[in-house]
């Protein structure tokens, strides 16, 4: 696919499909990708036990371990906003709460490596954490995400997710919400519709969950997983819905891990709806954002990405598609 412009619905703007990029030559040197090799580090802060910054030690925990983030982006109270009279500038107070969901005690078990009952677990605890932070006065967005891998900017390599609890809603989840709101019929159901419809995208079809790299994917790997029913938040998902997500999340991130039989870096955000209000419309879902385009060669957000928020994709959708769907995986055995 040659330079064809695609419309995001969800943001809505353009991403242009330049797959024939992908084989331009590169004189950089590769980044290589190592993944951790020991299951306890005694230097790290996350290991059980282990003294954090904070000067509190972790427990001995054995299964999902969860705690008040110790380099908050956000905190409550925030400073109010100072007002500069006579100026263009504008400030609001950054309020909000910050907390760390450690998957694991074992340093290396990347959320790739969980069982998929493991995964309902931690799908469970998010959606529990979602519903208490919600219940905080002035909370307006509840945003749990992963930085996974050394590439995409994390500071300590023991797997973990993070929760942003903040007073505001941020931008992108603002433009998407409005998106699903002023839509003439339900988006995201009339995405996935679309997506099964066509067959090219699709990587997982459950009978509560679907996973597909979407249309107007922006970075060649990009796989959405979207609960085939509208909810507003995993709180609002059934035991069904939960387990069958986590059935295509361990499909999904095992099927990246064995593309290139590499640690595969990416950027994972739940969706899900702003709570200053009802928004019925609103579709929660998992967004994933590879940032690989090639076995040690990253996606770099260069100008025209950052500074003209046009994003370009270096991978045809259908092609990197169908290149997850041959690779072979291993169906994570349940726990029991």
């Amino acid at each position: 696919m040659v330079w064809e412009r695609r419309w995001n619905p969800l943001q809505e703007n353009w991403v242009t499909i330049a797959g024939h990029r992908n084989n331009r030559p590169w004189s950089i040197p590769e980044k290589k990708i190592l993944s951790a090799p020991n299951d306890y580090e005694s230097s790290c802060p996350l290991c059980p036990g282990n003294q954090r910054v904070s000067g509190e030690r972790n427990p001995d925990y054995s299964g999902i371990f969860i705690f008040d983030n110790d380099h908050p982006a956000f905190a409550l109270p925030a400073p109010s906003n100072r007002k500069i009279d006579n100026s263009p500038f504008v400030s609001a107070p950054a309020g909000g709460l910050c907390r760390v969901v450690c998957y694991s005690p074992i340093h290396n078990k990347t959320l790739a490596h969980l069982s998929i009952d493991e995964t309902k677990r931690l799908i469970d605890a998010w959606a529990e954490q979602t519903t208490e932070l919600m219940s905080y006065k002035k909370i307006e967005q509840v945003l749990i995400f992963e930085n996974s891998g050394e590439l995409v900017g994390v500071s300590n390599s023991h797997p973990h997710a993070q929760i942003y609890a903040t007073e505001f809603v941020m931008e992108g989840f603002r433009k998407e919400t409005r998106a699903f709101e002023k839509s003439s019929s339900p988006l995201m159901e009339s995405l996935l519709v679309a997506e099964i419809s066509d067959g090219r995208r699709m990587l997982y079809e459950g009978s509560e969950v679907c996973a597909f790299v979407p249309y107007f994917a922006q970075f060649p790997y990009e796989v959405y997983i979207v609960p085939r029913n509208r909810h507003q938040f995993l709180s609002d998902l059934s035991g069904s819905e939960r387990y069958d997500l986590a059935v295509a999340l361990n499909a999904i991130l095992q099927r990246y891990e064995a593309l290139w039989d590499l640690p595969f870096p990416y950027m994972l955000l739940v969706h899900q709806s702003p709570c200053e209000i009802p928004h019925p419309a609103y579709h929660a879902h998992i967004q994933i954002h590879p940032i690989l385009r090639g076995p040690n060669l990253p996606k770099y957000l260069a100008s025209v990405e950052t500074g003209a928020n046009h994003f370009l994709n270096d991978g045809s959708p259908e092609e990197k598609a169908a290149e997850l769907r041959a690779v072979k995986i291993i169906k994570t055995e349940r726990l029991g």
